[in-house]
């Protein structure tokens, strides 16, 4: 088992099923993390009082404040901790509803435990960057400066129209979270609807390697948009 130290990344566990919770936690502390472990949303906050987590792992289904509840609830105190919402439900409206509560991920239940150790770290190496060093951010072979909405591609200047830069300074400081269509759209029009897919893929086709199967700039079915950096 590999040490832990007081440095390591500080995991909250709240989950009703008990050996959910002690697998878990069994898994995580194996690869390094501190865990702490919560049975409902009571105990969670509980918790937070007294401690600072680096991640929050919520079950959805629990009896009283479920998953979805409390990640609400945290975030209308506007509380940025990273949260990844678990589930049995697995099925589309499902994940768009825990996505838009305001979580980070969303895990359908059974998963492999490495799949979860990857999520984890994924969210915490986006959270551990700020939104610009020195003004930049970067994903794959561009780079975008914040201030001066500049986009450069392997060092070449991209020519950004005013939209895609507005677009693409919303998905920069929103990266790695969704951004839903409604607060893309200038007015609730169809044809508005229908230009923002067309300013999307135009994006895409300025950023992405392969526009058609995006990597960094992708759609999250229900729920929005989201960039990811590197």
């Amino acid at each position: 088992m590999a040490p832990v130290n007081d440095a390591a990344p500080h995991i909250l566990i709240v989950d009703d099923d008990r050996r959910i919770r002690e697998l878990i936690t069994s898994f995580l502390v194996s690869h390094g993390f501190r865990v702490s472990a919560a049975a409902n949303a009571a105990e969670a906050r509980e918790r937070m009082r007294g401690l600072t987590f680096d991640c929050l792992i919520l079950d959805i289904m629990m009896a009283g404040e479920n998953g979805i509840e409390l990640t609400r609830a945290i975030r209308s105190q506007n509380d940025r901790i990273p949260i990844l919402l678990l589930s049995a439900l697995g099925d589309t409206n499902h994940r768009v509803n825990g996505l838009q509560s305001g979580s980070d991920d969303y895990l359908p239940k059974p998963f492999e435990p490495m799949e979860l150790l990857l999520r984890i770290r994924n969210i915490l190496s986006r959270g551990s960057r700020s939104p610009a060093h020195n003004g930049f951010v970067r994903f794959g072979a561009c780079t975008f400066h914040l201030g001066r909405g500049e986009l450069r591609k392997d060092g070449e200047l991209v020519r950004l129209t005013s939209r895609e830069r507005e677009l693409l300074r919303l998905f920069v400081e929103r990266a790695g979270h969704a951004v839903s269509r409604n607060e893309l759209m200038r007015d609730a029009s169809d044809e508005n609807a229908r230009t923002i897919d067309v300013q999307i893929n135009r994006l895409r086709r300025k950023i992405e390697p392969d526009p058609a199967a995006p990597i960094y700039l992708q759609t999250i079915r229900g729920a929005g948009y989201t960039l990811y950096l590197d």
